[in-house]
């Protein structure tokens, strides 16, 4: 579920019961969808090869929505049931290698699937594009117009699951059909990284179904290629928005907002305003606004309404009763009749810290949070990012979900947008990702804490762990501590393109663990050499939910999340096992070891 605040660009996050048209689509058959075409059907699982086009390989089963079209049978396009307006979309999708699909939001407005694996420069017709309007009466070249590319390309290779959200926001019109507000696309996410934010959408898409209007169906692509869509959850926002109205504020000089009594102190100035704002009066610090107003909803239930302030502090009060006290960022649960209730917000600028900010916010109960009042974000500061436009190196500390931070960590960036994260106190390849490389706001910015965060579409490698580790056999536990392994980190040195190759020793061997993306960006190998290496000496390569062998030295990891190809493991058989509720795959170490990972 995604809930954004999109007039300032920044989220509150407030919780959103669900309506009746929402939820998570079982997809135990089709029955979701309007005349279904043949090439659609349900399935338990799917998988593609990852150069073999337009191709995907079914399980019988339900839980996965599959397009298969082909020459025998041209695909059809695939309508929801339900119209839709205001909505949040989330949902995992494969794409088969060269294939092309897209989301229609009602029926008009083309969110772009497609192979854009490794594209280093996406366009508007690439994953995660908004494709173009029309107009065929323009020249050649012209024709398309209004198209938006991704931010980045964070695509995933073919045959891997691909995560996307999307805030969408239908056009608004009056009362004689009009349209007054043009479609929106609030914020949009794929595989974790924000590549689209508010977004306005002057019209419908090429291949739109009629003309723009109030609400529509939800539309797949599906004769173009294959494609695969599972979890798909819809979060419907179908209340009317609510309304501010009649806003009149007083302004004091008092010692302080906390304890502000409007009826015993002094008004220096007064008047009506027509929205929210902290900058209301004469003063530039030291002062207290008061507000009061109405409060109109359409709808009668349960909201969750916020005051938020920067520069200062605010308080809020509904239908006479405290909401939120006195602070920067005050939330509650309140009841609400349909038609007016009274507001009140106090707003304290103390001081002359920050720019004086005051916003008000409303959601739940059917309603996308709203926002009124100043525009308003988490934080102030200006992100510190790091590029790399060549090899860069950057030592931090790592905040790593579901273990202990990571201190000794080393981050390397490529021209090629492919980077990874590597752990000096356990020879461990941490995390990969594509795109921009780091943010280093929390390590620089003032005293800072240390630790830097990738910026882009990031695969984690499992938990912290010796990548090398002696066993008594293939089933045998792999040891979490250090004890016995005489472990001793020895650097890293650099090659005449400054990058690293990082050594250690272990279990008496020397060892030197050489990473280096590949050239078309697809992802990265791995060189491990192992010097007089214990014969009962594994290597660990992977762990996930679930691996699986798809070809000859191929296999993919954690439920289709990237690809490893094992390219000499100096004649051993690796193996793959269940260990601690997840599996392994594990090899054999005869001296040198490499493989490759895909993602």
């Amino acid at each position: 579920m995604i809930g954004f605040l999109y007039a300032c660009g920044a989220g509150l996050m407030l919780a959103q019961p669900a309506t009746a048209q929402s939820g998570k689509w079982p997809l135990t058959d089709l029955s979701a969808f309007r005349q279904p075409g043949g090439t659609w059907q349900i399935a338990g699982d799917v998988s593609a090869r990852i150069n073999k086009p337009n191709a995907l390989e079914t399980v019988k089963g339900t839980g996965v929505l599959v397009n298969l079209p082909g020459k025998k049978q041209h695909g059809e396009d695939l309508y929801s049931n339900f119209q839709h307006g205001d909505i949040d979309l989330e949902l995992d999708y494969m794409m088969a290698a060269g294939s092309n699909s897209g989301i229609y939001f009602q029926g008009r407005y083309e969110f772009q699937l497609f192979d854009s694996w490794g594209n280093p420069s996406p366009r508007a017709a690439d994953n995660g594009g908004i494709y173009e309007r029309w107009d065929d009466s323009k020249p050649e070249g012209q024709k398309g117009y209004q198209g938006y590319a991704p931010r980045q390309n964070a695509s995933k290779a073919p045959g891997l699951w691909q995560h996307l959200k999307v805030s969408f926001q239908a056009p608004r019109f009056d009362a004689s059909g009009n349209k007054i507000e043009n479609a929106r696309i609030i914020r949009a996410e794929l595989n974790g990284v924000t590549i689209h934010e508010n977004l306005e959408l002057l019209g419908a898409t090429r291949g739109a179904n009629g003309n723009e209007a109030a609400t529509g169906p939800l539309r797949i692509q599906g004769d173009h290629g294959a494609v695969a869509f599972r979890n798909i959850q819809i979060t419907d926002y179908s209340t009317p928005r609510p309304s501010l109205t009649g806003l009149e504020y007083a302004v004091y000089k008092t010692a302080g907002a906390r304890d502000l009594d409007p009826a015993t102190a002094k008004v220096e100035a007064k008047g009506a305003s027509d929205k929210l704002t902290a900058n209301a009066g004469p003063f530039t610090h030291g002062y207290q606004l008061r507000y009061t107003g109405k409060l109109n909803v359409p709808q009668a239930g349960d909201y969750n309404v916020a005051v938020m302030a920067q520069g200062g502090g605010a308080s809020l009060k509904i239908n006479g009763k405290p909401v939120a006290a006195y602070g920067g960022n005050g939330r509650g649960r309140v009841s609400l009749p349909a038609g007016a209730s009274d507001v009140e917000i106090i707003y304290g600028r103390e001081g002359d810290w920050g720019a004086p900010t005051l916003a008000f916010a409303i959601a739940g109960n059917g309603l996308r949070e709203t926002l009124y009042g100043d525009p308003v974000s988490p934080d102030n500061t200006d992100p510190i990012l790091v590029e790399a436009d060549q090899n860069t190196l950057l030592r931090s500390f790592l905040d790593m979900p579901g273990r202990e931070k990571i201190t000794h960590a080393i981050s390397v960036g490529s021209p090629e947008k492919v980077h990874y994260s590597y752990d000096l106190d356990n020879g461990m390849l941490l995390q990969a990702w594509r795109g921009r490389f780091l943010e280093t706001t929390p390590m620089w910015h003032e005293r800072g804490n240390g630790t830097a965060r990738p910026v882009g579409a990031l695969q984690r490698f499992g938990k912290t762990a010796f990548t090398l580790n002696r066993l008594a056999d293939a089933a045998a536990e792999w040891k979490a501590d250090s004890a016995g392994t005489s472990y001793r980190p020895k650097g890293y040195v650099l090659d005449e393109k400054d990058r690293p190759t990082f050594r250690y020793q272990i279990f008496g061997s020397n060892v030197s663990d050489a990473i280096r993306i590949l050239p078309d960006g697809s992802g990265f190998t791995r060189e491990l050499e192992v010097s007089a290496p214990a014969a009962d000496l594994f290597a660990k390569l992977a762990e996930g939910a679930q691996i699986e062998q798809v070809e000859k030295d191929l296999y993919v990891v954690d439920g289709k999340s990237f690809y490893l190809r094992l390219t000499d493991a100096g004649g051993a058989k690796p193996v793959v096992r269940s260990s601690g509720g997840k599996q392994e795959l594990i090899v054999p170490v005869r001296g040198k070891l490499s493989y490759s990972i895909l993602f």
